[in-house]
């Protein structure tokens, strides 16, 4: 029986992957930030295009209101040992009408199990925005409610998992139509990530 690769071999396979190149615009730039270590896990979408040029995640505005709501600096953010980040797809799936296009498929069905079967140390983790919703929540007979109603529905995840809206400074809308978001999820959020980290 041939024995699973290690975590070194996966995230070299991953860092150097071209499943999917002829449909990326900007071709193929995997960003995600893993270590077995880590205790908290932000399953995202997928980078966006500032994100591709620097190599580092949530390296935008959305990470910047993502790391407000957790309640960390950038120094936590980036320690791979205290906090995986795996998107849905790892590389810049270009821009349609109405902003991002959804994550390349290929990559989730490519890599995704793989890697969480070496995440053994994770509590939490946090489900940002539909399509990780879909994958990581669709168990549950969630995936055809909006992200409103998911979000809503926090607790019944919790304390394992938090399903969020994307932290995109377009959701801006989201959050003014939403105050109980603010209000009685992030003070929770903000505990249990300082609590593992």
């Amino acid at each position: 029986m041939a024995r699973a690769p290690s975590f070194k071999k996966i995230h070299s396979d991953i860092l150097s992957c071209t499943v999917c190149a002829e449909h990326l615009p900007l071709g193929p730039r995997p960003v995600l930030q893993i270590n077995p270590k880590a205790r908290v896990l932000i399953a995202g979408q997928a980078p966006g295009s500032r994100v591709h040029e620097t190599g580092v995640p949530f390296q935008d505005p959305s990470g910047n209101r993502l790391r407000d709501w957790m309640g960390v600096d950038e120094d936590v953010f980036y320690d791979a040992k205290r906090i995986a980040i795996l998107p849905m797809g790892f590389c810049f799936p270009g821009t349609g009408k109405s902003g991002d296009l959804p994550p390349r498929p290929e990559c989730a069905e490519a890599w995704r199990e793989a890697v969480l079967a070496k995440l053994v140390n994770i509590e939490f983790t946090i489900v940002l925005g539909k399509y990780a919703q879909d994958y990581h929540l669709a168990g549950d007979g969630r995936a055809k409610r909006s992200v409103t109603d998911v979000v809503a529905d926090w607790k019944s995840h919790w304390p394992e998992a938090l399903a969020l809206p994307h932290p995109s400074p377009r959701n801006q809308i989201w959050l003014k139509k939403n105050p109980w978001f603010e209000k009685d999820v992030l003070p929770k959020l903000k505990r249990r990530v300082k609590a593992l980290i």
